[in-house]
């Protein structure tokens, strides 16, 4: 009924103490001291030791009759003796025989006693118990209440009388176990069901759902609940509380409760308390987040600006940037970055000597909110799978400021409709502009963003572009608003003259993003066709061998995909310049974005042979060769070669292949590689599946070769 009502599945006060193994410290001990009060009984054991004139030692079990049989001695009746007084008693006994002898007696194993649990029990039943068990024992032995099981009535009978009533309540709120009575053989443990229930939630202690206790005066009020819940929090609200009841059984009604007179509410079964909290709401207060410092509340004051929130340019570098600033220079594998550093004032981090082999590949990384919700990260990162930069990268440490756009989050108090009021951070803070300096109200929130949260104007974007191999001046530029490659390399000093612009590498962060998607998506059809063939011939098996072989080609197929998804796209984009460009002009006035790289080899002096081939090598390049040229030198195709769908991979990462050349006649170029695949039996559509993915595997020629292969 209170999950329905309230929406909260709150927990029966109590119940958890019963919950999963008995605790060893409730459990039975046989080896704890014997308290002075206990009484022996038929099935104790007594442990004798007598020196002096008469010597005897040995242990002696109090028989049925409550004896024991002391050899040269008789019986003794033992039964009903109290343990403090028994060393008295038994030297009394042998003083009648014996004279001038020294006794001592201690208790061995104790015996057993029957007891019986039933009512709401969870497991009930008789238990044969230690005669040392208490109540408590014996409730936790047997699993305690039922959930409809009293924790505050639980009773022992012995005989006709019912001895004790034991409220569980005293020993959980008070720490009291007085009513924790020793139990006695044939003992009855009755649990009987649950009195009225009622639930206390909200900003309470210990919000749970309470059994009621009648008091001297014969209710229980709200005050009295108040209690068994441990009182009300700090951030109560008010003297104000919410009670919910059934009444007549028919209908649910609300009562409004004084909780600064809370004893003059009585309560009754099924009745529900609420008490409320204070609402989250700070006065007088506003609030700074995204790519700041020192992000949270500050105290607001009538007359209160963005500038007084932030009064400088200091205020606008966020902590984590710092901290990654301090660890240049230090040892790579000493130093492994957070997931989700925040960025501030983009800069140039180099460090380290210049020794280290730097890395091939520069990759933006992606953006990750702060905990403040405000800026995020986009340090470019050198390799691939986030791989910290070499200690000599030159890369942004983090996305500069978006100067141009702040945003004030406020609440309308005339309707409670949110607006968003805009401003330029950069007139307020770099300019002093009054028109942009706007006035704050009380419950504000002021976002502060990075370019890497909204896509800004590339003219305002900062971008570091690597140019690497054969330039006048190799190194990572900052790209000026508006240029592009080709003013670029003009401005770094143009080309040398072993320079190779054919074989140049221009690689993007944002192309190799889309050729990893499409790689992704086709290794995900190639399994989908896998799947759908293996389940063919496996309906088709009409032997074990048969059954076997499918499985086995599938297992393969399944290999070869896996490999497939491994690859690491280069993301490089074919500029189609000539094998004889020589000019910077001849270069494409493409526009530049972060993080892109290009590189221009010399001139190599081979060509390369690969796949199934007498020898797959490479051979010494010679201008006016053709194709044909090359595959004889290097034997021509194997008996295993796939002649037809032989291509030849660029130096310029273009793809050359039969279906759109006279592949044998045309010529070679310096850099370019030939490719033999392997035969494929068309028949078997797995392995055809199999010898697609290693090709692609082998050879890396990226995601433009796929079609190809097709």
């Amino acid at each position: 009924m209170i999950a329905s009502t309230t929406g909260r599945l709150l927990p029966i006060f109590g119940a958890s103490l019963f919950v999963g193994d008995v605790p060893s410290t409730f459990a039975p001990v046989d080896d704890i001291p014997v308290s002075p009060d206990y009484v022996i009984g038929p099935g104790d054991e007594l442990r004798l030791q007598l020196w002096g004139q008469v010597n005897l030692e040995g242990s002696f079990v109090v028989d049925r009759t409550g004896m024991i049989s002391v050899p040269q001695m008789g019986t003794i009746h033992v039964a009903g003796q109290r343990y403090d007084r028994l060393n008295e008693f038994l030297r009394s006994e042998f003083g009648r025989v014996y004279r001038n002898f020294n006794l001592t007696v201690t208790m061995g194993q104790l015996r057993t006693i029957q007891v019986f649990v039933v009512g709401q029990a969870t497991r009930p039943g008789s238990y044969t118990i230690s005669s040392l068990s208490t109540l408590l024992n014996a409730l936790f032995t047997s699993g305690g209440p039922l959930p409809q099981g009293s924790l505050r009535d639980i009773q022992v009978k012995r005989g006709a009388q019912t001895i004790v009533h034991f409220d569980l309540y005293d020993l959980l709120l008070h720490g009291d176990k007085s009513k924790d009575i020793v139990l006695a053989p044939g003992d009855v443990i009755f649990i009987p069901p649950v009195g009225p229930q009622v639930g206390l939630l909200g900003s309470v202690n210990n919000a749970a759902i309470y059994e009621l206790k009648k008091d001297a005066t014969g209710t229980t009020t709200v005050a009295d609940l108040l209690e068994l819940g441990g009182g009300r929090t700090s951030s109560a609200a008010g003297s104000q509380a919410r009670l919910e009841r059934i009444v007549d059984r028919s209908v649910l009604s609300v009562i409004d409760v004084d909780l600064l007179k809370p004893e003059a509410t009585p309560l009754q079964g099924g009745d529900v308390v609420s008490v409320i909290s204070v609402v989250d709401h700070f006065k007088d207060a506003v609030t700074l987040r995204g790519n700041v410092a020192n992000p949270g509340r500050y105290v607001w004051h009538a007359g209160m600006r963005v500038s007084d929130l932030i009064p400088n340019k200091e205020s606008l570098v966020t902590r984590n940037y710092w901290q990654r600033r301090n660890q240049l220079g230090q040892p790579i594998n000493e130093y492994q970055p957070g997931a989700a550093d925040t960025g501030a004032t983009g800069s140039l981090q180099v460090s380290g000597s210049s020794t280290d082999a730097a890395s091939d590949r520069v990759t933006q990384g992606g953006a990750a909110r702060t905990s403040e919700g405000g800026s995020s990260v986009a340090a470019a990162l050198s390799g691939t799978n986030g791989i910290f930069p070499a200690k000599t990268d030159v890369v942004l440490s983090a996305p500069d400021i978006n100067w141009s756009y702040a945003v004030i989050e406020r609440q309308k108090a005339s309707d409670l409709t949110t607006t968003l009021v805009s401003f330029n951070l950069g007139k307020v803070i770099l300019e002093s502009d009054p028109s942009q300096n706007l006035e704050l109200l009380a419950g504000d929130v002021v976002t502060i963003f990075s370019t890497a949260d909204l896509r800004v104007p590339s003219s305002q974007q900062t971008r570091f572009v690597r140019l690497e191999g054969e330039f006048v001046a190799s190194g990572v530029y900052s790209v000026q608003p508006g240029e592009t490659l080709r003013q670029l390399l003009k401005r770094a000093g143009g080309l040398t003259s072993d320079a190779y612009l054919y074989a140049s590498e221009f690689t993007r962060q944002s192309t190799k993003r889309v050729e990893q998607q499409r790689l992704n998506e086709y290794a995900d059809q190639l399994e989908a066709q896998v799947s759908a063939e293996s389940t063919g011939l496996a309906a088709k098996a009409i032997n074990d061998r048969d059954a076997s072989a499918a499985v086995a080609s599938a297992a393969n197929a399944q290999a070869a995909i896996a490999r497939l998804r491994r690859i690491q796209p280069v993301g490089r984009i074919v500029l189609q310049l000539k094998p004889d460009s020589r000019s910077v002009d001849e270069i494409p006035d493409l526009a530049l974005e972060d993080g892109d790289r290009f590189v221009v080899p010399r001139v190599p002096s081979n060509v390369n042979v690969e796949g199934q081939v007498y020898s797959a090598t490479a051979f010494v390049f010679e201008r006016g060769r053709r194709v044909k040229d090359y595959l004889k030198m290097a034997g021509g195709p194997s008996r295993q070669a796939d002649t037809k769908r032989t291509f030849v991979l660029r130096a310029d990462g273009s793809v050359l292949s039969h279906q759109y050349a006279n592949l044998e006649r045309s010529l070679m170029f310096p850099g370019d590689t030939i490719v033999v695949p392997l035969q494929v039996d068309r028949r078997a559509v797995l392995r055809t599946l199999v010898d697609i993915a290693t090709v692609v595997g082998q050879f890396g020629i990226g995601v433009a070769a796929i079609n190809v292969l097709k």
